[in-house]
């Protein structure tokens, strides 16, 4: 995990909205882009249900990849937001929040193309907050042996992307597609139109499942002779007087944009649906045969590696250096005192993050009854020392911080990972998880002895007046 220096998270400047039909609904969508705060990253709501429910665009979400990558979370569908989360991807933006009223994206014409266009016209705005990136130093590869399909990543400079399909037809043959970098996506990348063959049609349309598919969002390749009862279905289908095969078997509803225009959308699909990982990715993808089932596997592996290196990387401050502030300072600040003050040093304060620190020693008061012969630092005191440490951000954020106390409002997620013992150092690292409003803290807080992680929990405090 680390940031390339300086370059900033980024949301888009205001609102733009986009009116569409779903692909496999038929139903007309209006969908919103809203900019979004700092570390919300990508999220979709659903503004036709009650409460408005928010689903967050992640690899565990991921219910089934028929057709498209479909999200689910407590009974809330999203449907194909690969298209959208490429167009996100590729422009860089980092938080964007994606308002809809139907469960399906709109379709447009296949492409990213006009979710592109909307997110320039509404400009991009940089954040405060640095842009975490997730490095990648090993080799990592998912393969479905059902399948064929390979995706693996390799450590590079810059997030890159190769694509290879290949379908065993000979309308489609062997084709590839490469991004060498970010910046190229809105050129080469984002108008490749989504493709299908004429047996995955007859049978979508026999199922009634291609609604909002006009053939002005699909390249339709003929793999296989057609008849004029298939023909004729077709054109009833989509509501064209007259449709033919051209001569390099495509139904000649659209011309291809590039020879390569299949592998170019598999492409785009692949950045789509590996941004479902949550994070930045630097490294270099290659996709041999890449679907939607093997990009999410993919997304959900590399979220799980990253999720582990994140816990067991301890972050390393050199404890020899003068503190920013000392027991003195953190005393002017915060109301605790001991017995009950649990934090001796602040090592690093910033508008979003703070850093704190703790010697355990065995003259705690609390080591007299908690286990005196074997003594362990309680959880809950751990937890409380972690809070102090968020209380320091919070009440920095007020010229008289001696005039305030600050309350625990909520406890989440607490997980205990090592027994904390007399003899270590603990160091305390809580960073906002939102934005500090109207005194009320969100913050994701850890703490670290030995070079791991001993504690880790989502807290939300609230400060108050002394009365």
């Amino acid at each position: 995990m680390a940031n390339k220096p300086n370059v900033k998270q980024r949301t888009i400047a205001k609102e733009a909205t986009l009116t569409g039909v779903g692909l496999h609904t038929g139903e007309k969508v209006t969908m919103k882009f809203l900019p979004a705060p700092e570390n919300h990253g990508y999220a979709f709501k659903r503004i036709d249900l009650e409460g408005e429910p928010v689903i967050e665009a992640d690899a565990n979400y991921v219910e089934n990849t028929q057709r498209g990558t479909n999200l689910e979370k407590r009974g809330v569908k999203i449907q194909t937001p690969e298209h959208v989360l490429a167009a996100l991807v590729g422009l860089e933006i980092d938080n964007v929040l994606i308002e809809l009223n139907s469960p399906e994206l709109p379709i447009m014409d296949g492409s990213s193309k006009y979710f592109v266009e909307a997110l320039e016209s509404a400009g991009v705005v940089e954040q405060k907050a640095d842009r975490e990136e997730y490095i990648v130093k090993d080799v990592i590869s998912y393969k479905d042996e059902a399948t064929g399909s390979e995706i693996t990543i390799i450590p590079s400079d810059d997030y890159q992307v190769t694509t290879m399909v290949d379908f065993g037809t000979k309308v489609l043959g062997t084709q590839n597609a490469t991004l060498l970098k970010l910046a190229d996506f809105k050129e080469e990348i984002a108008s490749a139109r989504t493709f299908s063959f004429l047996h995955e049609l007859e049978m979508l349309l026999e199922h009634g499942l291609i609604k909002g598919g006009d053939l002005n969002n699909a390249i339709v390749y003929v793999d296989k002779e057609i008849s004029e009862e298939t023909m004729t279905k077709l054109e009833k289908a989509f509501g064209k007087d007259k449709l033919s095969v051209k001569p390099n078997g495509i139904l000649d509803n659209l011309t291809l944009h590039q020879p390569n225009e299949a592998a170019r959308h598999k492409l785009l699909d692949v950045i789509g649906d590996l941004s479902l990982t949550g994070i930045r990715i630097r490294g270099k993808v290659i996709a041999n045969k890449p679907g939607h089932f093997v990009n999410t596997q993919f997304a959900k592996k590399l979220a799980k590696i990253i999720k582990l290196e994140k816990r067991n990387s301890v972050p390393k401050y050199d404890l020899s250096l003068p503190p920013l502030m000392d027991i003195h300072q953190i005393m002017d600040m915060l109301p605790h005192r001991p017995p009950f003050l649990l934090i001796d040093r602040i090592l690093e304060l910033s508008d979003s993050h703070v850093v704190g620190m703790k010697n355990v020693t065995m003259n705690e008061p609390f080591f007299v009854g908690h286990f005196p012969g074997a003594p362990v630092m309680p959880g809950v005191l751990q937890v409380e020392a972690m809070a102090q440490t968020g209380g320091v951000l919070v009440l920095s954020t007020v010229p008289d911080p001696e005039n305030y106390l600050t309350f625990f409002m909520k406890i989440d997620k607490v997980k205990f990972k090592q027994k904390v013992l007399p003899g270590d150092t603990l160091i305390f690292h809580c960073s906002l998880i939102t934005p500090i409003r109207r005194g009320i803290c969100h913050m994701q807080a850890y703490a670290y002895a030995n070079d791991k992680l001993v504690c880790e929990a989502e807290m939300m405090a609230q400060i108050a007046k002394k009365q």
